[in-house]
């Protein structure tokens, strides 16, 4: 089995970075384009997808900044991470994405994250 390597991926978004920050930190926020359903108890974000579930905790966070979540039964060094970038000369606001994939699954996590954020620009009409 090939090792997980991080990778990262850039999305720019017509969004505040404090409305933005609730749609990757908070359940509600996180279940309009992230997961079917989100539900956080005992610091634990359970995640779900059709009929998948997944498991994360979030390791930190920065206020209308970033996230950074663990899924529970993946590798130990790897994380996913949700950065919010805004150009001080523009103001323009991006998501950051850092995640973690094998060679052969790349290609399908950049889809997948393509796809979620398709979801975020709709959500957030952007």
């Amino acid at each position: 089995m090939s090792e997980k390597k991080k990778f990262t991926l850039e999305y720019e978004l017509k969004s505040s970075p404090r409305i933005l920050f609730s749609f990757i930190s908070e359940p509600n926020g996180l279940s309009q384009w992230f997961a079917d359903d989100v539900v956080f108890r005992d610091q634990v974000y359970t995640f779900t997808w059709d009929d998948e579930v997944q498991k994360a905790k979030m390791l930190s966070f920065k206020e209308n900044k970033m996230v950074k979540f663990k899924w529970i039964d993946d590798d130990p060094h790897c994380y996913f991470e949700m950065e919010i970038v805004q150009d001080e000369l523009t103001n323009d606001v991006a998501l950051s994405i850092t995640d973690f994939a094998t060679e052969e699954t790349l290609k399908e996590r950049t889809q997948i994250w393509d796809n979620q954020i398709t979801y975020l620009h709709s959500v957030i009409g952007a």
